[in-house]
C-alpha cells in the first residue's frame, strides 16, 4: 500500500482518499475518553437543569394552570403568540429592548477593547494589576448596589443635586428622566461589567506573540501600526465571538437593572421583554402567556446567533462552531 498525496493506493491499484476528518471516531474515542468523562459532570448537569426544563416551553401552547399542570392544562395552539403580537405593550417592549441592545452595541461594547489595549501599554506591573482589580471589582456588586450608590451619586438628592445647588444652580435628577434612561443604564453596565470584558481581552492580548512585535519595529513601524496590523487582527477572533453572544442575547438586556428603576422612569421608558413578561405572565398568573414571550426571545436569540455565526464564517473567523 502507497500513499500518493492525500490519496491512499492499495496493491488493488484502486485509489481510496483519506476522510476529510482524520481519523475515525472510534480512534478519536480511545483517544479522547478521559477528557469526554471529565465533561460528564457538567453535560449531565446541563442536561438536568436546562434541557430538561426547556421540555416545559410546551405551556406556550396552553392555556397553562399550575393547579392541573401540563397534562391537564387546555391547549390552544398558537393563541398565546397571537395575543402577545396584538399587544402594543409588547411591541413596545420589543423597541425599547432592541434600541437599548443597539444603543450598547455602539457605546458599551468596544469600551472594554479601549481598556485592554490602553492597560496592555502600561509597563509597571503592579499599576497594571492595581488598575485591573479596581476595574473589574464592581463585577461583583450586585445590581441593588449599582443602582444604589448611581442614585447616591446623581439622584435628585445625590451629590451632583447637592453640589449644583450649594453653587445656586438648579439641582437635576438623572434617575428619573425617562429621555436619558438609555445612556443612564448603559452608564451603569459598563461600571458595572466592562472590567470583566477587559480581562477577556486581555487574556487574548497574552497569546498574541511578541516576536511580531519585535519584528514590526525593526520594520520602523510605530505603535499605531503595530496596534493596527497585529494588535487588532489577534483580537478580531475573540471580538467576533463575543459579539455574537451578545447578539444571542439581544432581547435580554438585564430583569434587576430595569425594574428596580421601573418605578422611577416608568414603563414607556424601562419597560423591556424581562420586565414585560413579568408583569403581562408570571405576576397576574398567566404562565402560558409569559412562556411564549421567553420563548419567543429564545427563538430570535437562535436565529440572531446562526446569522452572526455565518456572517463570521464569510470574514474567515470560526465563531462560535465551525463550519462542517
Amino acid at each position: 500500500m502507497t500513499t500518493v498525496g492525500n490519496a491512499v493506493r492499495p496493491k488493488s491499484g484502486r485509489v481510496r482518499k483519506k476522510k476529510p476528518g482524520g481519523a475515525g471516531w472510534r480512534h478519536r474515542w480511545r483517544r479522547d475518553w478521559p477528557l469526554l468523562l471529565m465533561t460528564l459532570p457538567v453535560i449531565v448537569l446541563l442536561g438536568l437543569f436546562h434541557y430538561l426544563p426547556t421540555l416545559g416551553n410546551v405551556i406556550a401552547f396552553q392555556d397553562y394552570s399550575p393547579y392541573v399542570g401540563i397534562r391537564g392544562s387546555e391547549f390552544v395552539g398558537l393563541a398565546n403568540f397571537q395575543r402577545m403580537f396584538s399587544e402594543p405593550a409588547f411591541w413596545s417592549a420589543l423597541w425599547n429592548t432592541l434600541g437599548i441592545t443597539a444603543f450598547q452595541l455602539v457605546f458599551y461594547f468596544p469600551i472594554p477593547i479601549f481598556l485592554a489595549l490602553l492597560l496592555n501599554s502600561v509597563l509597571s506591573v503592579r499599576l497594571r494589576t492595581l488598575v485591573q482589580g479596581v476595574v473589574y471589582l464592581p463585577h461583583f456588586f450586585s445590581w441593588v448596589l449599582v443602582v444604589s450608590l448611581f442614585q447616591q451619586m446623581i439622584g435628585g438628592a445625590g451629590l451632583l443635586a447637592q453640589t449644583l445647588r450649594s453653587h445656586g444652580f438648579a439641582a437635576v435628577d438623572l434617575m428619573t428622566n425617562p429621555d436619558s434612561f438609555i445612556v443612564l443604564v448603559t452608564a451603569q453596565a459598563i461600571w458595572k461589567d466592562a472590567g470583566w470584558g477587559m480581562i477577556v481581552f486581555l487574556a487574548a492580548l497574552s497569546t498574541i506573540n511578541p516576536a511580531l512585535y519585535e519584528a514590526a519595529a525593526a520594520d520602523g513601524a510605530n505603535r499605531w501600526r503595530r496596534m493596527w496590523h497585529i494588535t487588532l487582527p489577534g483580537l478580531r477572533p475573540v471580538i467576533v465571538l463575543l459579539l455574537i453572544l451578545r447578539l444571542g442575547d439581544a432581547l435580554t438586556v438585564g430583569f434587576e437593572q430595569f425594574i428596580l428603576q421601573r418605578s422611577a422612569v416608568g414603563g414607556g421608558a424601562a419597560e423591556v421583554l424581562d420586565t414585560y413578561v413579568y408583569y403581562q405572565g408570571l405576576l397576574v398568573g398567566d404562565f402560558g402567556y409569559g412562556a411564549a414571550a421567553g420563548l419567543f426571545k429564545g427563538v430570535v436569540g437562535l436565529v440572531l446567533v446562526l446569522l452572526a455565526n455565518r456572517f463570521a464564517h464569510l470574514i474567515g473567523e470560526q465563531g462560535v462552531y465551525s463550519r462542517s
